[in-house]
């Protein structure tokens, strides 16, 4: 490294971590057309292993659903992030999900946002498959890093373009 090397512009990382254990897919897979074709905008998704939704970002909380089957952050970046967990999940109404975070709280990453409980939410539902989507990207699109197994907390997952 040069003493001008500091100078040098770096790839920044998107600070956006995996939310949840499981696997990572695009969200062209999602079973549901308005997470598929990115009608609410880009993004993944995640095929979950656990019950536990973490924040992706640093950030504060926008809403957290009445239904609790979904929350909206706001990255300290601006990123406005849009976490389902599962299809169809509003129409349970909340039975089997737990809210740990409430509008506006602030939160870092890996700070548990919402818990499951796979084994009363999975026979009600047609898939926990769950979009992960930034709903605020204008032009950008999402290009993944890395697809198949991840963990809670995982970085470089995804780039920004």
């Amino acid at each position: 490294m040069g003493i001008f090397d500091i100078f040098k512009k770096k790839e920044q990382p998107t600070g956006v971590v995996a939310p949840i254990n499981g696997k990572l897919l695009p969200i062209t897979e999602v079973p549901d057309p308005v997470f598929s074709q990115k009608m609410m905008g880009d993004g993944f998704a995640i095929e979950p292993t656990d019950g536990k939704v973490y924040s992706p970002v640093n950030g504060k909380v926008l809403n957290v659903f009445p239904t609790k089957h979904a929350v909206a952050l706001q990255s300290n970046d601006g990123l406005e992030i849009l976490i389902h967990f599962g299809m169809d999940t509003v129409t349970l109404k909340g039975e089997g999900f737990t809210a740990h975070v409430g509008e506006g709280d602030t939160v870092s990453a890996n700070d548990l946002l919402l818990s499951v409980d796979l084994e009363a939410v999975r026979p009600k539902v047609p898939s926990l498959m769950t979009p992960v989507v930034f709903t605020n990207l204008n032009e950008k699109t999402i290009e993944l890093k890395k697809t198949g197994d991840v963990t809670h907390g995982e970085a470089n997952i995804l780039e920004i373009k």
